[in-house]
């Protein structure tokens, strides 16, 4: 069984602790990964601007780096979903969108993994973003793995369900009500003074920890479901 490993942007760019964290853990759970150098960017911001030419060229792109694989596993719902929802329209029947995983997913449907010895001490809100959530359906497997996690409680929250603002162009485009929304998704978590705030997507971890930059607020701290999980391995 051959395993390629996807990096988003955001997390090659901005978040590279959630890709380490993502490697470790997948190692440390006896799974081999490759990494193909040449892959790029998936295509969802042309995408969602309507720019479809362009974001079919990075398509092919990534089904050609990716079709030595039997799976694809990624630390991010959204490009994810950007891969096995919308590329179909733009290349039709193409078998690499359908082995492409999201991380939480790959580990209780593929590897079937439950307690992993992971250990965080503290409470947390979670956020599973909004395509891992609404158009993947990853929200039991992400809340299984973090049950079994040692210290650490899940506060449940009435903004849980709640798009954090981010959603790539259109925080650029409209950069207002992003900020609002993304100030709205925080308030429940700023009120019951959680530790940390884990989400699936580097992209909206972002977007979060921008926002808490920018009104100097410590906590609650942002990490990627991975660096948890990661915990299981011990070291930095």
């Amino acid at each position: 069984m051959s395993v390629g490993l996807f990096i988003p942007c955001f997390v090659d760019l901005f978040h590279p602790e959630a890709g380490i964290a993502t490697v470790r853990l997948l190692e440390h759970l006896g799974v081999h990964l490759n990494y193909p150098v040449a892959q790029t960017c998936c295509g969802q911001p042309q995408f969602n601007a309507g720019h479809r030419d362009e974001a079919r060229t990075l398509a092919q792109r990534f089904c050609n780096e990716f079709r030595p694989f039997d799976e694809i596993v990624s630390p991010s719902g959204s490009c994810v979903s950007m891969v096995r929802t919308h590329y179909p329209s733009l290349l039709g029947d193409d078998p690499v969108c359908g082995r492409v995983f999201e991380l939480c997913e790959y580990l209780t449907t593929r590897l079937h993994v439950g307690p992993i010895g992971a250990r965080l001490q503290g409470r947390a809100a979670l956020h599973i973003g909004c395509h891992a959530r609404r158009e993947l359906h990853v929200e039991q497997a992400v809340r299984s793995l973090l049950a079994h996690v040692q210290g650490l409680e899940i506060v449940e929250l009435d903004s849980d369900e709640w798009c954090c603002g981010f959603g790539g162009t259109f925080s650029v485009k409209f950069p207002e009500i992003s900020t609002a929304m993304g100030t709205r998704k925080l308030g429940p978590m700023l009120e019951a003074d959680v530790d940390y705030l884990i989400s699936t997507d580097s992209s909206c971890l972002m977007h979060l920890r921008g926002l808490l930059d920018r009104r100097k607020q410590s906590r609650p701290r942002p990490m990627h479901v991975a660096e948890v999980l990661a915990t299981c391995v011990g070291g930095p």
